[in-house]
């Protein structure tokens, strides 16, 4: 037997060392892609709320919020105490014989902070784990009598082969099998998915659709739905008895300037409401479902069904216990008033950008703390990008990721600030920052998106291409 690697010597491993056990264990491409940026190519040694240490002392501003984990910041005090408690005191993780205090306690605080009937949930461990929990409680609700469920055409509900099924982002970009009988709506349209309901009718007049899946704020492309149409959308729902659900997994928690996104609008209401990401307060790997106390009794609350939807690692201890005070954070410190406060100082940012930089910036959109930064510029900068990497013509967005690429890269080697770019819809640079940000922290974040574009982007095109990828790109390998 080859000689196992410790803790110690894991916290010991040179960049290199890391790099080629990923080569050889996790994944190569993985490297070249992440190497391709300043940020692959050290490691680091702590982080705090919006901050990240290098082991070479260098101080990096975090504008990626985790990519929805975030909204607490990098080890919170509180979560970290909170898991040091649980730890300490030898708690039980999980174990089947036994009541957890955690999963009752996370449970009735879901009910609490949600309106309505919404009042039953259920803990797996990922985003992709609940959405799918939620289509087979919408599914089960029907009996399996109707055959069809709805998703938008930019989708993101995960990757796994039932979530990715329902997922239409092109960071899918290989179609697995999944789940039989999906049809697609463009995202926002409602009168397409009037249509698609009427079309699914049975020769005896039955609505075919069991549920339709909803991201009210499609955070992966900056759009969402208007509140007439999700209105009208509950109303469809509930003539035709179809399953509602939205996905909240990003979010939620704040992040858009109220707890969920769908609370701004009184009185509305999704049968199912799917959450995860910040839930964990930034050390949890915990996601959740909630149902509406009449739809949940319906499909699951008898004897024989009790089992029938449930995991091992259901409300996990240590994570159900991180969540409860996850949620006691966001309500006590008003994480929603916390992100309206970051749009305050970063929507003028950002449109005060794209005024001058209208060579560079398309548009600007966004909302609370989660907004994106669509790049390109006009023809002969997307013309450049296509000479730096012939190789990838067949990507029809690839000269918008290159720019993109090439920004970020630019704000982490010159400014200290790791972002990221969606990788839907039109690929925006994503900016969405922990909840726990300072206004001068925003600031500094947009004095450097400021100084990186006034470069200009031929300029920032080539010395990207040329210092992290230019002989694999102009290759096409």
């Amino acid at each position: 037997m080859s000689e196992l690697i410790g803790i110690d010597a894991c916290e010991s491993l040179t960049v290199k060392q890391v790099q080629d056990l990923y080569k050889k264990y996790v994944s190569r491409s993985q490297v070249n892609l992440m190497t391709s940026f300043g940020f692959g190519r050290e490691l680091v040694e702590r982080a705090e709320g919006a901050w990240i240490w290098t082991r070479d002392g260098r101080r990096v501003l975090d504008v990626t919020g985790g990519v929805g984990v975030l909204n607490h910041g990098h080890n919170h005090p509180r979560i970290l105490e909170a898991r040091r408690r649980f730890a300490e005191r030898r708690r039980m993780e999980v174990h089947k014989a036994f009541f957890s205090p955690y999963v009752a306690a996370l449970s009735h605080n879901m009910a609490e902070v949600l309106p309505g009937d919404l009042n039953i949930s259920y803990f797996p461990n990922s985003g992709a784990e609940a959405n799918e929990g939620a289509v087979k409680l919408a599914y089960k609700y029907h009996e399996g009598r109707r055959n069809t469920i709805l998703r938008s055409d930019i989708s993101f509900h995960g990757k796994t082969l039932g979530a990715g099924s329902l997922t239409g982002s092109a960071e899918n970009s290989f179609r697995f099998p999944g789940l039989p009988g999906i049809a697609v709506y463009p995202y926002g349209d409602v009168a397409a998915v009037r249509e698609l309901i009427e079309n699914s009718r049975t020769p005896d007049g039955r609505c075919d659709i069991y549920a339709i899946m909803a991201e009210p704020y499609s955070a992966s492309s900056m759009r969402c739905w208007s509140e007439a149409d999700l209105y009208e959308l509950r109303r469809l729902c509930d003539v035709n008895d179809i399953m509602l659900i939205f996905d909240e997994v990003y979010t939620g928690w704040g992040k858009t300037g109220s707890l969920f996104y769908f609370m701004r609008y009184p009185g509305l209401l999704p049968d199912v409401l799917v959450y995860s990401k910040s839930l964990g307060g930034g050390k949890a790997s915990i996601s959740g479902y909630t149902a509406r106390e009449p739809i949940f009794r319906k499909a699951y609350d008898r004897l024989s069904d009790v089992i029938l939807h449930s995991t091992t690692y259901y409300g996990f201890g240590e994570e159900t216990v991180t969540a409860i005070e996850a949620i006691n954070i966001a309500i006590e410190e008003d994480y929603p008033a916390r992100a309206r406060q970051i749009e305050r100082v970063l929507r003028p940012g950002l449109e005060n950008i794209a005024k001058r930089h209208p060579d560079v910036v398309g548009r600007v959109s966004g909302v609370g703390a989660l907004w994106g930064v669509f790049l390109a510029g006009g023809p002969k900068v997307l013309d450049l990008a296509g000479k730096f990497a012939p190789g990838f013509s067949h990507d029809p967005q690839f000269r918008t990721k290159l720019i993109t690429l090439s920004v970020i890269a630019d704000l982490y080697r010159e400014h200290g600030i790791v972002s990221y770019y969606s990788p839907n819809a039109d690929n925006p640079l994503v900016v969405a920052p922990t909840l726990v940000i300072e206004p001068e922290e925003v600031e500094f974040f947009l004095d450097g998106l400021d100084k990186t574009l006034s470069k200009g982007l031929p300029r920032l095109l080539s010395r990207f291409v040329r210092e992290k990828v230019g002989s694999r790109w102009s290759s096409g390998s």
